[in-house]
């Protein structure tokens, strides 16, 4: 039984819906009828808010941008560089975990809809995002932490990082629970900033991953079962 869509019906509800319906059916599969009956409302209702299946998603794209960016924004609250960028590192994962359909979302819509390029509206906020990064980035080489190569590759390398772990554990490919993969995560980029950091540093991140490896052994990481 369809109920009438007003204002009053919570946009998150309708956003989240079609999140997941896209990332179950893909976008062939995707429709506005098929949104309609997965919120509870009249396709007609949705046509007077989203003039077609590719608003729907954009409006996802931009609310899942949204949510990352207020997570990232929480890491101003470090007192120093070395804080900051630490916590922007926590609150991205903290994002994906919590949110492990929007930040699927973000990086497979485009692909996945067919366009030969992203929309400006959503360039603009992944550049956003990608600015506040590299603010962080900045920030720890000006305060003698990183070596002072070229910031967009620091920055492009650790996001790397983060998107490539994150992603293997999202798709079931890291068969631990996630308290030992956020130490997996913590340890790992450990590893790869002292490859980056200036001796100073790297001689705390030295020591900060021995006392870590001193801690009990969590048993080495299975494959997922197939």
């Amino acid at each position: 039984m369809f109920t009438v869509f007003t204002m009053t019906e919570p946009r998150d509800r309708i956003l989240n819906c079609a999140c997941e319906l896209y990332l179950k059916d893909g976008f062939e599969g995707f429709s506005m009828r098929k949104l309609a009956r997965r919120v509870g409302v009249t396709a007609p209702a949705l046509y007077r808010h989203y003039e077609n299946r590719e608003k729907v998603l954009l409006a996802v794209v931009g609310q899942a941008h949204n949510v990352l960016a207020r997570y990232l924004y929480r890491s101003l609250a470090g007192e120093t560089p070395r804080e900051r960028f630490a916590r922007a590192g926590e609150a991205y994962l903290d994002f994906a975990l919590d949110h492990p359909r929007y930040f699927q979302m973000i990086y497979s819509f485009a692909e996945f809809m067919g366009l030969d390029e992203v929309p400006e509206e959503v360039a603009e906020e992944t550049c956003a995002v990608e600015r506040f990064w590299h603010d962080r980035v900045r920030e720890c080489v000006e305060a003698g932490l990183l070596r002072s190569h070229e910031l967009e590759e620091i920055g492009l390398s650790l996001w790397a990082h983060a998107y490539g772990l994150i992603s293997l554990y999202l798709h079931g490919m890291l068969d631990v629970p996630e308290e030992t993969f956020r130490q997996m995560y913590a340890g790992s980029f450990v590893r790869l900033l002292r490859g980056i950091a200036t001796p100073a540093y790297a001689s705390e991140l030295e020591a900060e991953l021995e006392a870590e490896e001193a801690l009990p052994d969590a048993g080495p990481v299975k494959p997922a079962a197939k």
